[in-house]
């Protein structure tokens, strides 16, 4: 390359005009550059640098733009002086006001706006919508710092579940802003959960028990650290206190025990996760600590607990006669042995729900089922999913007559079971007039007794239409002429799930769900009768 052509070259790279240029103007080459864009600014660039300049105005084409500089370098100093004083000067715009404005927020009634702002609370919670609102005037500050609004409280460390160091680091910094918040916010507190406290649960609680006397119900959450003095001073600083929920949480024995013995008599509600400690906590249960006790539910934590329970069912029925909730859940257990000539447990005359349910085959048999529901004829939901021993002789046996939710579902363990054949139709003979959810998934009736049972819904006293809404027939050899008579007998039915179901037609085995579903199905059965007739 000659000499004179390097040197142009580098002059492009590094965007200077190129030589043949000079005859022009340094200023027409950078307008050439220019590229107008429609937020009023120009883009100018080169290979070296950016620059962003704001621009006079509507772009103009080139050539009008060159004749207009030339036309004004020719005219006179004097002659251009008078055109630029003929320029119209703009007005200047007047200032704002500098008074306060109040706008539409402070103008709206403190009643109105605690209505407005309850209703929010109540769909969303506090948090963070009360904690924002308190930033948008003073008006929403006052009605958002207003006790009453901070009925119901959640609170979890933001670096939950991130490294050791950095969650005390965030327990501690959430301590810091509870210790003015409380005092100020929770005195009408009623309802607190606490989520994932590994280090500062006792700092929390002791101001729980200062700031909130009128607490009801207390959830702890994959909570460490709780001790019994804790326990037992939160037990008497909160005389309302009848509600506690320690599911997975690391809570000694001794501290639920010395709980309860302070606040057994007005215990209402009481969950456990099934641990070794559960018996020793069981063991204050039988001995009359919470005679009002309504809800107990002991389910199974994360790490299972391979040991089964031994529930002494009449001693339970002794120590806690108003229980209404019974619940069980996922849980190995054997009703504790009685000897031959023992008598009868009094039962639960208030039982209104037990559940049973468990992901794999349980020990719950027709004669521990009755030990635990001959004296409950208020039973209103009973949830047997997992119990494959249970008969339907068993059932009907029962005293309850107003069952209105039964679940006898098998997931994933029909194959591998033994189940009965015939008796479907002696749980809906007995129950058609109150059932409103059926589930027999993973049974093994067969398609005469199906059509029996499922007829049972068609007959209604009264003429009234039956009160079914929800059927599962998943699995099960229920055929497409005993559907349809289900849909047609039950108008109000919501959920119907046919999945699996191997007597009938192909692309109708699914979950239907809302009343078009459901009659969309009946539609497609009818259709297919004739057919598979």
């Amino acid at each position: 390359m000659a000499p004179g052509a390097a040197r142009r070259a580098r002059r492009r790279v590094r965007g200077a005009p190129p030589a043949g240029a000079r005859a022009r103007s340094a200023e027409d080459w950078w307008w050439d550059r220019l590229v107008p864009s429609g937020s009023g600014y120009h883009l100018l660039q080169s290979d070296s640098m950016l620059l962003l300049l704001p621009g006079p105005g509507p772009a103009r084409p080139r050539a009008q733009r060159r004749a207009s500089r030339r036309t004004q370098r020719l005219l006179p100093a004097a002659a251009r002086a008078p055109a630029a004083k003929a320029r119209p000067r703009l007005a200047p715009a007047p200032e704002p006001s500098r008074g306060p404005d109040p706008g539409w927020g402070d103008r709206i009634p403190l009643e109105i706006l605690l209505q407005i702002f309850g209703l929010l609370v109540a769909a969303e919670g506090p948090m963070p919508f009360l904690g924002r609102a308190a930033r948008v005037c003073r008006r929403w500050h006052e009605a958002a710092s207003q006790p009453a609004l901070w009925h119901t409280v959640t609170l979890s460390p933001p670096l939950a579940g991130r490294l050791a160091k950095s969650g005390a680091k965030a327990e501690k910094k959430l301590l810091a802003s509870l210790e003015w918040l409380m005092p100020s916010r929770f005195s009408q507190l009623q309802r607190l959960t606490l989520i994932h406290w590994k280090s500062q649960v006792h700092p929390v609680l002791k101001l729980v028990s200062e700031c909130c006397p009128r607490l009801t119900f207390l959830k702890l959450s994959d909570c460490h650290g709780v001790t019994p003095d804790t326990m037992v001073m939160l037990a008497k600083a909160c005389s309302q206190l009848h509600s506690l929920d320690i599911q997975h949480s690391m809570v000694e024995s001794t501290a639920v025990v010395n709980f309860l013995e302070e606040a057994g008599p007005r215990m209402r509600k009481l969950w456990l996760t099934y641990s070794s400690q559960t018996t020793a906590i069981l063991g204050a249960l039988l001995g009359s600590r919470c005679p009002r006790l309504q809800l107990l539910e002991v389910s199974t934590g994360i790490s299972r607990n391979s040991a089964p329970l031994q529930l002494p069912v009449e001693a339970l029925q002794k120590g806690c006669p108003q229980l209404q909730v019974l619940r069980l859940l996922n849980l190995t257990w054997l009703p504790k042995p009685v000897g031959r000539v023992a008598a009868p447990g009094p039962g639960f005359p208030s039982l209104e729900e037990l559940c049973l349910a468990g992901s794999t085959c349980n020990f719950v048999s027709d004669e521990a089922l009755g030990r635990l529901l001959h004296g409950s004829p208020s039973l209103r939901l009973l949830d047997l999913r997992g119990c494959a021993r249970i008969t339907p002789a068993g059932l009907c046996d029962l005293p309850c007559q107003e069952l209105q939710q039964l679940h006898l579902g098998l997931y994933g363990m029909s194959d591998r079971l033994t189940l009965a054949k015939e008796g479907s139709h002696l749980l809906t003979h007995k129950w058609h007039h109150s059932l409103r959810e059926l589930d027999l998934s993973g049974q093994g009736f067969n398609e005469k007794d199906l059509d029996q049972a499922l007829a049972a819904f068609s007959a209604t006293p009264g003429g009234s239409p039956p009160a079914l809404c929800s059927v599962n027939l998943r699995g099960t050899r229920v055929t497409p002429s005993t559907v349809s008579s289900v849909i047609s007998s039950c108008p109000g039915l919501l959920y119907l799930n046919l999945e699996s179901c191997r007597c009938l037609p192909r692309g109708l085995k699914r979950a239907y769900r809302g009343q078009e579903e459901v009659q969309w199905c009946l539609e497609q059965l009818l259709t297919s009768l004739p057919s598979s007739g």
